[in-house]
Formats: structure tokens, sequence, C-alpha cells
């Protein structure tokens, strides 16, 4: 009977790790969907800066008017340009309107107080010579229970691109690895709903892009947060140099090596 009992128990505890490892490989597909999809961060091939009054942007028969944060766009005569699949003369450009020439679509960013035109392309080079992503092997190990503490502030992260980004930090994790205690603090994105956390580790340069992963978690629970590091990202940066992305705080470089998550991208990473 306890033989019996021992098996079952095997095989439940068997069970448990392969589901949990088909959940993990299933949220990394869907992580290299999104790359590739139509306006993910593939499709990116260009950032111009506006800078006050007309600017002209190749490819695009019209001109940004910019003045004092606010952008309009006004197509040439006889300047084919569509929003939403329908054709326009003018149109204000808001944080979420975009305009299309063909396969290319613009949209309008702001970074700590610059705003610039974004361009993708559905035909990117990019996204042609995209061969997959390569992650470390799935280690439950790395799936972490850790304490959190609130202590909500603004905290200044900084860029890519030399400038900040003012964000809210809602507190902060306590951990174990290693046999070390280590420290990680979140910040909250446009999701208020998740934490997102921006970091480095020993394999950085190596094994991992060297500006460091992201990993999003859920909000904390009963004073708890789980970090699983098997899903951790390259930020977009890693694939297109017309990024923005945000670099780990000096608190978020950790001493350790975290052989969990995404690899280095294939061939060399793209820089600014």
């Amino acid at each position: 009977m306890l033989r019996v009992m021992a098996l079952l128990v095997t095989a439940a505890v068997c069970a448990a790790d392969s589901a949990y490892e088909d959940a993990v490989a299933k949220w990394r597909e869907q992580r290299e969907a999104a790359l590739k999809a139509d306006g993910g961060w593939l499709t990116v091939t260009g950032l111009f800066w506006l800078k006050e009054g007309p600017n002209r942007v190749a490819t695009v028969p019209g001109v940004f008017e910019f003045n004092e944060g606010k952008t309009v766009f006004r197509a040439d005569p006889g300047g084919h340009v569509t929003a939403s699949g329908k054709p326009v003369s003018t149109i204000e450009m808001g944080p979420k309107t975009a305009i299309e020439v063909g396969d290319l679509t613009f949209t309008v960013i702001e970074r700590a107080g610059r705003y610039g035109v974004r361009m993708k392309d559905k035909q990117s080079k990019l996204r042609k010579e995209f061969h997959g992503l390569q992650w470390f092997p799935i280690r439950e190990s790395y799936r972490i229970t850790a304490k959190f503490v609130r202590q909500s502030k603004q905290v200044s992260v900084p860029n890519i691109i030399g400038s900040h980004f003012e964000m809210t930090s809602p507190g902060y994790v306590v951990f174990q690895m290693d046999g070390r205690e280590m420290r990680l603090e979140p910040v909250i994105e446009d999701d208020e709903n998740e934490l997102f956390f921006i970091f480095r580790d020993q394999t950085a340069g190596k094994e991992t892009y060297p500006a460091g992963r992201f990993l999003y978690t859920a909000l904390p629970r009963d004073g708890r947060v789980e970090l699983d590091f098997n899903k951790a990202e390259n930020p977009p940066c890693a694939f297109t140099p017309y990024a923005t992305c945000p670099l780990p705080p000096k608190q978020n470089v950790l001493p350790v090596r975290i052989e969990a998550g995404e690899r280095m991208p294939p061939g060399k990473p793209a820089t600014h």
C-alpha cells in the first residue's frame, strides 16, 4: 500500500511539473507571436523626433505640424494617407491615433517631454529575417515567491535614449537566491493590474541581452509576489534600434546569475 501511495504521489508531482512547463511553453509561444505580429516590435523601423513647426518624414506625403506638444498631420494634395483604412487630409495625432501609407504605419509618441513619429513596416527586414527566440530551459526553481513590502514613491528610471522616465513604484520585493537575500523594485506601467520589473543580472552581456531584461508579474496578494524568471524577456531594444527602452535602475542590478528566461537574440544585439 505504501508503495502504491508513493507511486501516486510521484505521478501527481510529475503531472504538476508537466502542467507548469506546458503553461510556460505556451506563454513563450504567445510572446514570440506578438513580436512577429503586424504592429509588433519587429515592424518598428524608424523614429523621427519632432521640432516645433512643420516636420516632414520620408515616405509620408504630408506634414506633421508640431506646436507646444500638439501634433496635427496634413496630407499633401493627392497624397494617399489613411487612418483606420479611411482617407484623411487632416488629423490630430493623439497617443492612439495612427496613419497609414501602404504597408507603413505612423504614430506619435512622447518620451520625457520629447515627441517623435514612430514608423512601423509590415514588410520590414527585421521581421522577414527573424528566426525565433532563444530560451534557457524551463526550471521551476526559478519560480520564486517573494515578500512584498509596500512603499509607494516616484522613481526616475533611465532609458536608452539618455533621458529618464518618471514612474511610480508601489514598493519592493525581497527573496532568496543562491543563499543570498535579493531585492527588486518594480514600477507600474500603463497596465495598473501588474508589476513591471526592469532588472539586470550577471548573465547580461554574455548569455542575455546586455542592457537587462523585463519581468511582469501579478499584483501582490497577501503580501507576496510570484517572480517567475522563466518568463523574463528581452526589452524591445533587443530587436529594433528604434525603441526607447527603460534601463534597470541601479537598485535592480543583481549580483547573481539568473539562468532563466529569454537569452540573447540571434545575431548582434540592436544598438542606437
